[in-house]
């Protein structure tokens, strides 16, 4: 009997080298695992049944010695990156029937790595949300606790991974959608660097700051994928050349903490955080207080970039020139039709995007926000001449209660320690440590500079070994 809910890659991949278990075991462990929880938790919009092909492929590579860490590994993926041949709905109406004529850039590598895709994850419509009640598909519940949201916008494929229904899964980070629900499922989620991992394939919602990257159950799973599906991508015009991704600075052991930024932290939080921050000073690293002082309008900049990018991203659903078209009598009754396929949450960022790119008001804020974007930036770049990364909480709380926020402006707020990174495009790290007084997972943040990746790797080690 193959222990789903305490099995690694790294110790998988152990057993089905040394021949404890077969490809088609492991798989069938998992995907009968996430057939038994998904009607109560809704992880998965589909779990796929056409494993033979693959599993087979699997099986050859390991018999022939050609096995990577992936191979024959059970894997989710978020339902807004392309697997061809399946539908790839972005958990939107809109695109309910869409089925992907082509593998985005990181499925082509998991396939040809060996990895099985075990079914494609509900989320936030278009990544739209930080909790996965903005889905067309129903609300996700976090496996911990069926009375709480799994986080956002990856919350499928946190909820997934959390629910021993895979064994990692792929998400995608605009302002903290992969580290969220990754802290309140405790499992280890990476933001890459911008232009680590290739977009290609990845339906946008905010191209300056989207990002794919992984979630698993710990730091060294993480570094697995993380590994495989980076690389350069001549086909997506924001990937960056392997020789501009050198990281030439010497680890000086030292982490930075905003502590002004920090103020606002409840006690459970903050106790947590000194906590994550005592383990690591017993490690070796020294502590130091660093003033962030923009820092804390990262948020409101995010709020006005990303709607005016998904706006763009999203006006090609018009019912005439892509997706579905419902009719009208005229067509602007079309149009208005079609766009009501869209949810509530997708409709008020639509809005509000349109209204910062709007002729009047573009250069009051738009422009305003790339300016500050543009010296949030400077600011990390001063930073780390002083500590190798930068430790914040990854969330203000634990997982809260489905439908306990139904402010737009307080959910949002739930993104205040995670949007800087994207706003910098720079990469993170989120760690469970600890829980809240709900017994449920807390969990502390790794912003590092431009591909430090490995470093940020090392350092999470730290804190994971409680």
């Amino acid at each position: 009997m193959i222990d789903v809910k305490s099995l690694t890659i790294e110790k998988a991949n152990q057993g089905l080298r040394q021949g404890d278990f077969t490809v088609r075991e492991l798989v069938g462990a998992y995907a009968s695992e996430a057939k038994k929880r998904n009607p109560e938790i809704n992880a998965y919009l589909e779990i796929f049944s056409d494993f033979e092909e693959d599993i087979v492929r699997a099986e050859t590579m390991l018999k022939k010695g050609k096995a990577t860490a992936l191979t024959g590994i059970p894997i989710a993926v978020k339902d807004n990156i392309l697997i061809k041949g399946k539908i790839a709905s972005a958990a939107s109406k809109i695109l309910e029937n869409y089925t992907a004529t082509y593998d985005a850039t990181v499925i082509e590598k998991l396939k040809t790595a060996g990895a099985i895709i075990i079914g494609r994850t509900n989320m936030d419509e278009f990544a739209m949300g930080s909790s996965t009640e903005n889905s067309g598909f129903g609300v996700t519940k976090n496996p911990l606790d069926i009375s709480r949201v799994p986080g956002g916008s990856s919350g499928g494929s946190a909820a997934a991974v959390a629910a021993s229904g895979a064994l990692a899964s792929l998400g995608s980070d605009t302002g903290g959608s992969i580290r969220q629900p990754a802290a309140f499922c405790g499992l280890v989620g990476l933001l890459p660097t911008y232009g680590t991992v290739s977009r290609n394939g990845l339906i946008a919602m905010a191209s300056s700051l989207d990002q794919i990257g992984p979630l698993a159950k710990t730091v060294n799973d993480a570094e697995i994928i993380f590994d495989l599906i980076s690389g350069f991508d001549p086909r997506e015009n924001t990937s960056v050349p392997e020789e501009k991704r050198s990281v030439n600075v010497h680890e000086k052991k030292i982490l930075g903490v905003p502590r002004s930024f920090l103020a606002s932290l409840s006690k459970e939080t903050a106790a947590n955080f000194e906590e994550s921050l005592l383990k690591l000073k017993n490690a070796g690293y020294k502590i130091i207080d660093i003033d962030l002082p923009l820092l804390k309008y990262a948020l409101p900049a995010y709020y006005i970039i990303m709607p005016a990018e998904a706006s763009t991203n999203l006006a090609r659903f018009d019912g005439m020139r892509y997706g579905p078209r419902r009719e009208g009598g005229n067509i602007w009754e079309s149009f208005m039709d079609t766009r009501n396929l869209f949810g509530g949450e997708v409709r008020r960022r639509v809005i509000l995007g349109t209204f910062v790119l709007s002729h009047g008001y573009r250069d009051a804020y738009y422009n305003k926000a790339g300016r500050l974007r543009r010296v949030i930036k400077k600011e990390f770049t001063e930073a780390f001449n002083k500590v190798d990364a930068i430790a914040l909480p990854t969330t203000p709380s634990g997982a809260f209660k489905i439908g306990q926020i139904c402010d737009p402006v307080a959910m949002y707020l739930s993104d205040i320690f995670t949007v800087g990174a994207n706003i910098a495009n720079l990469p993170a790290l989120a760690v469970p440590f600890g829980s809240d007084d709900n017994k449920m997972p807390l969990s502390v943040q790794f912003i590092g500079r431009p591909f430090s990746e490995k470093t940020l790797f090392k350092i999470g080690r730290i804190v994971e070994k409680q």
